[in-house]
């Protein structure tokens, strides 16, 4: 119940407002996301590199209406892979971007798709000229199709073109088998987003379930599975079935988001595995942090002291 509090709480205006100018939000947004700017991102993206871990970089913001706006966030993209190039972070793929569709256009009332995927070819170019990757990032499920059809219309061109798969939904299973056997990049996460029961599994032990049979799936390929949990069960079956596949450590990577569970970041880097950090950045982190809150409620408690002001009284020197 409060997960699907939290994720109504993503779309609400008012509750944005409310929460977006208060003072006291700063403090836990600078836990989950790198700052607002371009150089943030890029000071963080060192950060993490420098201790070893890999980073995908999100400039934060979906859902955008305006054609003037979506090319905009293409450029912003750019900018973002040549500062990151010139820093000398992107070699190898060391420092990849995560894009949404929808934020590049695929929700515009007019040729939408065509948009998105002329935006998208952009970012790929610039990222395929910094020697690194993209991955079209997750969305609720409205998006999905078109989003995986974009993919695979790039993906000749830009054969390390990743792609999001969510064990939440019910379709996930088939769209692992078909992925794994064309050979792409594919990140593997639960899902954030609030679906219906018609479309998405609702009860943990389904997504857990679902999340275990897509690894299988993906990990019996010839692609390159990104595992996206935090939830050391799921991080335990993901190494036995490497493992047991055969794939060797260089061939898959985790993946964990910008400020959770930094210590088991560092932990499954020291045993020689893969692991890349989920980092946003940009202004428009409302809908973003509100999703980390919905999967991790503990998280809550701590969020809302910060938005009340101290009202202690205070001892005068």
């Amino acid at each position: 119940m409060l997960r699907r509090t939290l994720l109504a709480a993503a779309s609400s205006e008012r509750l944005r407002q409310a929460v977006t100018t208060a003072p006291q939000t700063r403090a836990i947004v600078d836990r989950y996301v790198a700052g607002e700017s371009t150089a943030d991102a890029v000071r963080v993206a060192g950060e993490l590199r420098a201790a070893g871990l890999l980073v995908s970089l999100d400039y934060l913001g979906e859902d955008t209406a305006d054609a003037a706006q979506a090319a905009e966030v293409a450029r912003a993209y750019a900018r973002l892979l040549g500062e990151l190039s010139a820093a000398g972070l992107t070699a190898g793929g060391g420092c990849e971007v995560s894009v949404k569709a929808t934020a590049v256009g695929l929700l515009l009332p007019e040729h939408g798709e065509k948009t998105a995927t002329e935006n998208i070819a952009r970012i790929c170019a610039a990222a395929r000229d910094a020697g690194t990757t993209v991955t079209l990032d997750a969305e609720d499920h409205t998006a999905v199709e078109a989003t995986l059809r974009i993919a695979a219309s790039l993906r000749p061109d830009f054969s390390d073109l990743g792609c999001v798969v969510q064990a939440r939904l019910r379709r996930s299973e088939a769209d692992c088998e078909q992925l794994a056997s064309s050979g792409a990049r594919v990140r593997l996460c639960k899902g954030a987003y609030d679906e219906p029961a018609e479309v998405a599994f609702t009860r943990r032990q389904d997504v857990d379930l679902s999340y275990a049979r897509c690894l299988r799936r993906l990990m019996a390929g010839t692609g390159y599975p990104m595992v996206a949990t935090h939830d050391p069960r799921l991080i335990d079956i993901a190494t036995t079935v490497a493992l047991m596949s055969g794939r060797p450590a260089d061939r898959f990577e985790y993946q964990m988001l910008y400020g959770i569970r930094p210590a088991e970041q560092q932990r499954l880097t020291g045993t020689g595995a893969q692991v890349r950090v989920y980092v946003p950045y940009g202004r428009d982190w409302y809908g973003y942090l509100v999703r980390r809150l919905a999967e991790r409620p503990g998280n809550v408690a701590f969020f809302l002291r910060s938005l009340v002001p101290d009202q202690r009284p205070r001892r005068v020197p």
